[in-house]
């Protein structure tokens, strides 16, 4: 049995785990257990959410005849006849009701309060369960209402309606199919009509689920813990403590951020995400769009600039000829001009006078170099001679008359 019961729960060892240890590792494995990247698909991707979301259960109808009825009687519609107006029991239903003792359930008023709201947690999984299969039953619905409930899955016991709540928006975003908190507040709302509707929705929701985990191996064992005593400890419950406990469910609000999970902030980073993408495909398509047109424009370009360019190669070419002309024009008259500068002028013996004269003037100041050269120093050699002849002459003079000679030279000087 223990072993079996490993199979239908997720803790270990629940007898020797305390609540408070049971509490803090089923937190632990629901935060390990999720995924981002699933959460976010199924919140932009939400088509296949929406559809079910449109399912309308039979309470839903039951709620609306109810409501009717009391606005026509003015008054309260009484249990008893609720019962046979609108919630009607199928033969096996009825059997399932017989096959169950008759029991009797002392409970003190914390007890009584922990069996409150796991009762509630119960039926939060199995409205999620019967929304998102529209009704139907298959093979994972067993496991999906014994894993969104935390009472059957972690044997918890709960203190408050918020922590019913959280625990349960927690277990819809980690673990089923569709994790969407459109679907956490769908239940929500789904609970608070059962529980309006009085104990007997609230046993015929419990014979459904009796049902469900009776076909199922490792799940029946959850039948003999719970859900057999809320099959007969139900039915002896006044249907206004069931409406004082709806009313309390519908007043506590659950939102995003109780979750623990940080999925604003996911969210928020999505959305940016989303932004920048849609802003990188619009820049995207404007510079595909541009392409085209600078194409256009280069062509355009480049026929202008060759326009411009033949242009300018014809306008050079007439400027070449142009000028050709001109030069065509002036050149004649320059060539007169420069044959009169070059003609030699001729004397009447037919030389050129202009060679002659420059020939002469040559001739002349050649011979007038070497005179002035040949002059200069003729005049030193004998002026040295003069003195040598001097000296020569004094040297063989006596004395007195050299010095005589002497003085009467420097006096005829």
């Amino acid at each position: 049995l223990q072993d079996e019961l490993g199979d239908a729960i997720d803790i270990k060892d629940p007898d020797q785990t305390p609540v408070d240890e049971r509490r803090t590792k089923r937190l632990a494995a629901e935060a390990a257990k999720f995924d981002p990247d699933h959460y976010l698909a199924d919140l932009f991707e939400d088509e296949a959410i929406q559809h079910v979301l449109k399912y309308k259960p039979w309470w839903v109808d039951a709620q609306k005849r109810m409501i009717a009825s009391q606005e026509e009687s003015h008054q309260e519609c009484d249990t008893h006849t609720f019962v046979i107006l609108f919630i009607v029991f199928s033969e096996e239903e009825k059997e399932q009701l017989r096959k169950f003792t008759n029991k009797s359930y002392l409970l003190d008023k914390r007890s009584r309060h922990h069996a409150y709201l796991g009762l509630i947690d119960i039926l939060l999984a199995y409205c999620y369960e019967i929304c998102v299969n529209e009704g139907e039953k298959n093979v994972e619905s067993s496991w999906n209402i014994r894993k969104l409930s935390s009472t059957l899955c972690w044997l918890e016991r709960f203190t408050s309606i918020n922590d019913v709540l959280v625990s349960f928006g927690r277990r819809v975003l980690c673990y089923p199919l569709y994790r969407h908190f459109g679907l956490v507040t769908r239940a929500c709302s789904d609970t608070v009509m059962i529980l309006q509707l009085g104990r007997a929705a609230v046993l015929k929701c419990l014979l459904d689920i009796h049902k469900i985990f009776m076909e199922n191996d490792p799940a029946y064992i959850l039948n003999d813990l719970f859900i057999t005593d809320y099959c007969i400890w139900i039915q002896k419950i006044k249907s206004k403590k069931l409406a004082a406990l709806s009313e309390s469910l519908q007043k506590t609000a659950l939102a995003k951020s109780h979750l623990g999970l940080e999925l604003e902030e996911l969210e928020e980073a999505a959305v940016l995400v989303q932004e920048e993408e849609k802003m990188l495909k619009a820049a995207g398509a404007v510079s595909k769009q541009q392409l085209p047109s600078s194409g256009s424009e280069t062509s355009g370009s480049e026929e202008s600039s060759s326009t411009s360019s033949s242009e300018t190669d014809g306008s050079d070419s007439d400027e070449r000829e142009s000028s050709a002309s001109e030069d065509g024009k002036i050149n004649p008259l320059q060539g007169a001009l420069q044959e009169e500068r070059t003609a030699p002028l001729t004397d009447s013996n037919g030389l050129r006078q202009g060679a002659s004269t420059s020939a002469s003037e040559v001739s002349d100041e050649k011979s007038k170099v070497p005179l002035q050269s040949t002059s200069v120093p003729g005049k030193l050699i004998e002026e040295l001679e003069k003195q040598m002849h001097a000296a020569v002459r004094l040297s063989e003079e006596p004395a007195g008359l050299a010095t005589a000679s002497c003085i009467l030279q420097e006096q005829g000087e």
